[in-house]
């Protein structure tokens, strides 16, 4: 009796487990739909080639990119020991030099199979402009010796080329914007959206030999070398920018260190060691520059014992400088100073013309489409595993009923 049992659990747990086979096998046969893979990430290079000193910005962004342009991260930043290569011109050999850490650096960070893929670029500003105006050949042996440099690197090198004071002040506007998400932003949704043109600022740049101002105006703009056109995200900028040459910190030195015997810096640093970066009003401004431009040295040092002797030496004349540069020059009065936002970086990000001059270049970088695999639509796998698992536990009790009915027989036998 216990025996005929068994045999018809046994019949039964076969005919189910047929049944469960066929159904999974139904499962796995029916369409499949193609799975898009996650993009991979590109990576990018940037040089800025200042005035004071270089400097070398490692990007990334998804290769598929948004509307053509990329959503660019920056993922490391590595200052080249020494001056701008401005200041090598008479050892270009040495501006190649002074490369080769940070690059060792970009190497260390960026995937060796994705090394020979990824664009470099180095641009060059004002202080270039300057050595190029005065002396052409010698501008082109430093070019020449950064690019051999820069070639003995796994990299795909595009070139170094002097910006115009017109690109740094666009390529400038383009990074505070993308920062502060005024040209794009992610929505609750996952989706990207264009924020309205009214949450676009304008942007300062106070370099070492020149000085930009950049913004979107209300109106056409009449003077063509004043303008740019950018595309960016499916969408088209036309704004005004401007740069004025020799008026940076280090040309306005060279330009008052008769009289003055002083320096000057960047317009974030000269009123941050004031503590002045903060939205106070311009009558607290004036008020504690002019406090601090006739207190005593001993009282200076007294108050800022970290601070360096030279750089206290030009705090006063870098204030005074920044501060008449943005009333004087670029007319700013009590109500509007209160608009002006000044800082290094944003989100954690440094502020300069490098971003955006990658994104501008990704316009151009050819987008690529993601991978796909060929797969079961979730529900399909989901079921198909169940299927499955419950076929191996059947067969698990075959097993089982299997050796129990060998043991019974044996014991009967005997």
């Amino acid at each position: 009796m216990q025996s005929a049992a068994l045999r018809a659990l046994g019949c039964g747990s076969v005919a189910l487990l047929g049944a469960l086979a066929a159904a999974a096998l139904l499962l796995v046969l029916t369409p499949a739909k193609d799975a898009a893979l996650p993009a991979r990430n590109k990576y990018g290079l940037v040089f800025d080639a200042g005035s004071t000193h270089t400097a070398l910005y490692i990007y990334r962004w998804r290769a598929d990119k948004e509307n053509g342009t990329g959503i660019v991260s920056q993922v490391e930043t590595c200052t080249a020991a020494g001056p701008g290569i401005s200041s090598y011109a008479d050892d270009p050999a040495g501006a190649g030099a002074s490369l080769k850490p940070c690059l060792d650096k970009a190497m260390e960070i960026i995937p060796a199979e994705q090394q020979q893929e990824t664009p470099t670029y180095l641009g060059a500003t004002a202080g270039m402009r300057l050595l190029r105006e005065q002396n052409s050949t010698k501008a082109q042996q430093v070019f020449a010796e950064v690019a051999k440099t820069i070639g003995e690197y796994p990299v795909e090198f595009r070139g170094a080329q002097v910006l115009t004071g017109n690109e740094e002040g666009s390529f400038g506007w383009i990074s505070v914007n993308f920062l502060l998400e005024t040209l794009i932003k992610c929505s609750l949704t996952g989706t990207w959206i264009h924020p309205p043109a009214e949450d676009v600022v304008g942007a300062l740049d106070l370099g070492g030999a020149s000085t930009q101002i950049t913004f979107l105006p209300g109106t056409p703009i009449e003077e063509s070398s004043t303008g740019a056109l950018l595309r960016l995200y499916g969408a088209n900028y036309s704004i005004y920018t401007h740069s004025y040459l020799c008026y940076g910190e280090k040309q306005a030195l060279k330009m008052l260190v008769a009289s003055l015997h002083q320096a000057f810096s960047g317009l974030y640093h000269s009123l941050h060691l004031l503590n002045l970066t903060g939205g106070q009003p311009l009558s607290l401004v004036n008020a504690t520059i002019g406090q601090f431009c006739t207190s005593t040295w001993e009282k200076v040092q007294q108050e800022f014992p970290t601070v360096s002797r030279i750089q206290l030496r030009d705090a006063c004349a870098a204030s005074t400088y920044a501060l008449t540069l943005l009333l004087q020059g670029f007319r700013f009065n009590h109500t509007t100073w209160l608009n002006i936002r000044f800082a290094r970086q944003v989100t954690g990000v440094d502020v300069g013309w490098t971003l955006g001059y990658m994104l501008n270049l990704t316009n151009m970088i050819p987008s690529e489409i993601p991978q796909s695999v060929v797969g079961l639509q979730r529900s399909n796998w989901i079921a198909a595993t169940v299927l499955l698992a419950t076929m191996l536990i059947l067969t698990f009790c075959l097993l089982t009923l299997t050796c129990c009915r060998k043991s019974s027989s044996a014991y009967v036998s005997l």
